[in-house]
């Protein structure tokens, strides 16, 4: 049986609380030998979190510091770089993980703006049906929020909320953070061997 073909993916990672689960993500699709490329667009409010959650600070060599180690197969863009492979649905990609979403992403999203890179990546994947996974990270969550998840599922994305699970006992902030990054990453068709499963009460 042939290998199935090595993916390409765009992970955006935006303003919101959570990018701890961003570079979890990162981590694991670097080591996913199933992985060929992955376009990494940080928009400019996620800088500002990245500084205060990660003590990671601007975008030079940010996916270097991320990673802890040189990657061939990440390409990093900025939001601004509409002339971007992924910003065109004629370049084959297969499928997109927005992780954190804010609130503001997904509206943009949702109302198919696409005035950044990251919304208009996203929009390529909804007018492709490619996958399109938004970990949306807030709470409360308002009407407008609700009704901008509502219409983004109804275009084809996925919401994913940033939601971590506790059935397989975690004991750091990293257990959660793997748990829900491999997660994800079933969802998009990349599972992990090492997730955990939960075991039922067989018989």
């Amino acid at each position: 049986m042939a290998a199935a073909p090595a993916r390409t993916l765009t992970v955006a990672i935006t303003g919101a609380s959570g990018v701890l689960l961003a570079r979890t993500l990162l981590r694991a699709l670097d080591a996913d030998a199933r992985v060929a490329r992955v376009y990494l667009v940080p928009s400019d409010a996620s800088l500002r979190v990245l500084a205060e959650e990660l003590n990671v600070h601007g975008r030079n060599n940010l996916v270097e510091r991320l990673l802890g180690s040189p990657s061939e197969k990440m390409l990093l863009h900025t939001p601004a770089d509409i002339g971007a492979p992924i910003a065109s649905g004629s370049y084959p990609t297969d499928g997109m993980i927005v992780l954190p979403c804010s609130m503001g992403t997904l509206a943009s999203i949702a109302h198919g703006t696409a005035e950044t890179l990251i919304a208009r990546a996203a929009d390529v994947c909804l007018k492709e049906q490619r996958a399109l996974l938004l970990c949306v990270r807030e709470t409360p969550f308002n009407k407008i929020h609700l009704r901008n998840m509502s219409i983004a599922a109804d275009a084809g994305a996925v919401i994913f909320p940033v939601i971590p699970a506790f059935y397989n006992h975690p004991v750091s902030m990293e257990d959660m953070a793997q748990h829900y990054v491999q997660r994800v990453l079933a969802r998009i068709g990349l599972p992990q061997p090492q997730a955990y499963q939960w075991p039922g009460n067989e018989e």
